[in-house]
């Protein structure tokens, strides 16, 4: 098994095989902390007028998502895993919309299988990756607005890669100091309304969740994003 890392909507492009996109800071951290929390459903769009138009169609459902890291006007919760710890999502359909991850998804277009990638299912995303054996992996990792290069995604790419291949390179501290790199934003007083300290630490909770998030396209162009357990 081969692992090439990749970066962007254009990497997501790129990719073929199996596919894993990667959003640490927040998007795939929120949607597994989504179904953690009881949702139905998630499914992801890369424009804020699908994310509307779908609620029209989903009674049940709440909007949840961002556009430069702040909450989308209208929209129920932003993209924070803190919001959603305190939001009550038992069988709710989400709707998510972000700058970077769910770009990703919709963008994977010339990969056979999809999975999203954080820390925080890691370990199930490598057991889930060893059981299917491909001959290659492309890991991408979104970055920052899906335009500049983030410490995260790629740190979450290289520990993928490293277990694929037996190797237990990455540790806790190297996780833990992206707090002084790209996650100093969490620490910014002028961030707390949105991406308060919490998201930090929630989204880099290594291995909290046995379960994986597949995306499976759907009919009207969008990402039906289905919780697999491993």
């Amino acid at each position: 098994m081969t692992v090439e890392i990749l970066e962007f909507p254009e990497g997501a492009k790129k990719a073929q095989g199996v596919a894993v996109i990667i959003d640490v800071f927040r998007a795939f951290s929120v949607e597994c902390f989504a179904y953690d929390a009881g949702a139905s459903q998630i499914i992801a769009t890369s424009e804020i007028s699908s994310a509307i138009k779908l609620r029209e169609t989903y009674r049940n459902s709440v909007l949840v998502g961002e556009r430069n890291e702040k909450r989308v006007e209208g929209f129920d919760y932003g993209n924070s895993p803190t919001e959603i710890l305190k939001a009550d999502l038992k069988g709710k359909v989400i709707i998510h919309t972000t700058t970077a991850g769910t770009q990703g998804l919709v963008n994977a277009v010339n990969a056979d299988t999809v999975i999203t990638g954080s820390f925080v299912n890691s370990g199930a995303v490598v057991r889930y990756i060893r059981h299917l054996n491909p001959d290659k992996v492309f890991l991408v990792a979104m970055g920052y607005r899906a335009t500049q290069s983030a410490d995260e995604d790629l740190l979450c790419a290289k520990l993928i890669s490293e277990r694929l291949n037996g190797i237990n390179g990455v540790t806790e501290k190297d996780i833990s100091d992206l707090q002084y790199s790209s996650g100093k934003r969490f620490f910014e007083k002028s961030n707390l309304n949105f991406s308060p300290p919490t998201d930090f630490f929630l989204c880099t909770m290594t291995d909290r969740f046995d379960f994986v998030l597949k995306a499976v396209r759907r009919s009207d162009g969008n990402i039906s994003v289905v919780k697999t357990d491993i």
